[in-house]
């Protein structure tokens, strides 16, 4: 039987970017497994119709301090400015990398492209072994260990188990760590668009009456859209011709970017916030995806997710020079305790937006559009909401 010091389920994002991150802030002391059910395709690109994340300006320091973020910033495509207004109203708020001294505020980067780099660096550590495909079936804690069977009757140990296996986490389920969930009553269409005018970095959140419409700054020109609609509308929406999809988004979006000329592929999934119930339990962390799941509202889902990788890391690795194992009760009690004011901030933050942004009621109307105008005036109200925008929080 394996034995390692952490293993991590799950090797995208969240978890890869925590073994690099484990490994470089223990300088190669401990031994680490990932168990990923699903092998990238390195050699096939999605291409156009490529899915994106943002990271905040926040998210790149966090990765460059453990050497993943020079060969992600080569493909990346940096937000130079962020335009927010609510359609149908005069409230609008700018914010602009130079206006805050920065180089930019945050960057958009495709899954494809930063699951082959975190993959090549994954590789190229000695002490991070790579067990994929494969997937954990069983899961069975002692005192000191945590032991796993994997669905090729193989099994491993370890002092640590990490769940970070997205959203609807089967460790989780394993573990008996329930999850609340809350529906927003909206969907999320997904898709790339090209503009006629160049976004040159911009990046623009409009809301409408049904949810917002978001369009991030993309490579070679294209733009990453998320338009948010009621879910009896989706079967309409997704069975629009692209010539007739572009119409309605033009309606919606404006023409800030001139006409919308083009769009791939479209993909729809329902919005909901989930959140784990714990954060730890004996032997176990959960991070990213499997610990909240947000609204896209802000972009904030995988940059929460980031921090709670870097905070884990950093507490194992202080615990490591005091002589605590990585499972250890002060490790995850230090990891819990750190995690909670940003994760409740945030959570309440981007469910806040969506209930204030999708009511069409007189009071909040002119109440949110008030203060759109206050912040575009006045820099002490806008400076709390581009902190949190740029990553820039206590963690």
């Amino acid at each position: 039987m394996k034995q390692y010091d952490v293993v991590i389920a799950g090797g995208a994002m969240a978890g890869a970017t925590l073994a690099i991150a484990l490994n470089a802030l223990s300088k190669g002391q401990l031994k680490i497994a990932v168990v990923e059910a699903v092998a990238p395709k390195l050699d096939q690109h999605p291409g156009y119709d490529a899915r994106s994340i943002a990271i905040s300006l926040g998210s790149a320091n966090i990765l460059q301090d453990i050497g993943v973020w020079p060969p992600m910033a080569e493909v990346a495509t940096p937000i130079s400015h962020i335009h927010v207004s609510d359609q149908g109203h005069a409230g609008i708020v700018h914010v602009d990398a130079d206006e805050e001294a920065v180089d930019a505020l945050g960057y958009v980067i495709e899954l494809a492209d930063a699951g082959a780099l975190l993959h090549k660096q994954l590789g190229e550590l000695e002490q991070v072994e790579l067990l994929c495909p494969a997937v954990i079936t069983d899961i069975e804690r002692s005192q000191e260990t945590v032991s796993l069977t994997l669905d090729q009757a193989d099994k491993i140990t370890g002092k640590l188990l990490v769940t970070a296996d997205g959203a609807l986490s089967a460790c989780c389920d394993m573990l008996g760590i329930g999850r609340s969930e809350y529906d927003f009553e909206q969907v999320a269409v997904i898709a790339n668009i090209t503009t006629a005018e160049a976004h040159q970095g911009r990046a623009f959140e409009r809301f409408t009456p049904y949810g917002p419409v978001a369009l991030l700054p993309m490579s070679e020109g294209r733009s990453s859209l998320v338009w948010c609609i009621r879910p009896e509308d989706q079967r309409k929406v997704m069975d629009w011709s692209d010539e007739q999809f572009l119409t309605e988004l033009q309606k919606a979006f404006g023409w800030r970017l001139g006409q919308l000329v083009k769009t791939g592929a479209r993909c729809a999934y329902p919005l909901l916030l989930r959140q784990a119930r714990q954060l730890t339990s004996h032997r176990v962390a959960v991070v990213g995806n499997a610990a909240q799941t947000l609204h896209p509202i802000a972009g904030q889902g995988f940059n929460l997710g980031l921090r709670d990788v870097m905070t884990l890391a950093e507490e194992i690795a202080n615990g490591l020079e005091a002589g605590e194992e990585p499972g250890s009760v002060k490790v995850l009690s230090r990891y819990r305790q750190r995690r909670t004011p940003d994760r409740e901030a945030t959570v309440t933050m981007t469910a806040g937006l969506v209930s204030l942004f999708a009511n069409s009621s007189l009071p909040l109307v002119v109440g949110r559009n008030s203060g759109l105008m206050a912040m575009s005036l006045c820099n002490t109200l806008k400076a709390p909401l581009v902190r949190r925008a740029m990553g820039q929080v206590e963690r």
